[in-house]
């Protein structure tokens, strides 16, 4: 085990951050391995990016940050500019405390802070893709647009913390009476389609909201590829039985989904939307590109 000198940023208001005695567990397995630890609490919104963005100038060995999707987001954010500025790769650890942790249950990340932090002690890195939208904004595992995506952003973080994704469907049905399509142009990799969509998404991860699973024998998360998702308006009940049995069977190769592998995505809308980047609210112009940027990430897991 390496000494080093680590940022630690923790949103307080995470999800399952109660517990005080897991995280000062967890900060006595870094200071046991000789870890230098400067903790630093989010403040505001975005207070993670200026954090992490900070880090390699300010003499940090690594990053870690604990919190949820959304604290990984920004933490991500931040590394990825710096690295875009400076062209150097900061290691990445993350000990996930938010209300579902999609990128964690991909990855098999513990939810025990103790155990994730001896994780990231023990580990020598793997390398992971991440996903760049538009021309200044990062994600680590999906950029999603349409039905449901404003309950990832919108569901009170109190509701969360006691029901974790369930939130996020509580707060989505609210919106089924407003149900809509959105016209969308789409380009890929050896791909293009036209239609009316209810959802949309581009994704580096084997969990969706927690309910949303693709086959891990299909997903790859270094090989420099996003799985793009499209979910077809429903017209009849027969779409929408379609849309619910494939998505609760992880079998989407019915008329209901597009389901392809492409290295970038292009978007054209009829109109600007709101997109979810790792559960964060992000406004998209009516034409917007995806990135995959290969192997950018160097995660202690």
């Amino acid at each position: 085990m390496k000494e080093k000198k680590i940022l630690l940023i923790v949103n307080p208001v995470s999800g399952t951050l109660g517990s005080k005695d897991a995280m000062f567990e967890a900060l006595k397995v870094f200071c046991a391995a000789d870890w230098t630890v400067t903790a630093a609490l989010t403040q505001k919104r975005g207070h993670a990016i200026e954090l992490a963005e900070g880090a390699a100038a300010a003499g940090f060995d690594a990053v870690v940050c604990c919190g949820g999707d959304g604290t990984l987001n920004e933490t991500l954010t931040g590394l990825m500019i710096s690295e875009m500025r400076t062209g150097r790769n900061m290691p990445l650890g993350y000990i996930p405390c938010g209300s579902t942790n999609d990128f964690a249950a991909t990855l098999g990340i513990s939810s025990d802070p103790a155990q994730a932090a001896r994780d990231i002690v023990a580990s020598p890195g793997v390398s992971l893709d991440a996903g760049r939208f538009a021309k200044d904004h990062w994600f680590s595992y999906i950029a999603s647009f349409g039905a449901f995506t404003q309950a990832s952003w919108s569901a009170p973080q109190d509701l969360k913390n006691v029901v974790g994704h369930m939130a996020y469907i509580i707060e989505g049905l609210k919106d089924m009476s407003s149900l809509k399509p959105y016209r969308v142009k789409v380009w890929a990799d050896g791909f293009s389609c036209t239609g009316d969509y209810v959802f949309g998404c581009v994704s580096n991860t084997r969990s969706i909201g927690g309910i949303v699973k693709l086959r891990e024998g299909d997903i790859g998360l270094d090989d420099g590829l996003f799985e793009l998702l499209l979910v077809k308006y429903p017209l009849t009940t027969t779409d929408i039985s379609n849309i619910i049995t494939g998505i609760f069977s992880s079998d989407f190769t019915s008329d209901a989904f597009e389901l392809v592998k492409t290295t970038r995505a292009r978007f054209e809308f009829e109109e600007e939307l709101y997109w979810s980047l790792d559960g964060e609210k992000v406004k998209g112009a009516k034409n917007v590109e995806v990135t995959n940027i290969t192997k950018a990430v160097t995660l202690l897991k």
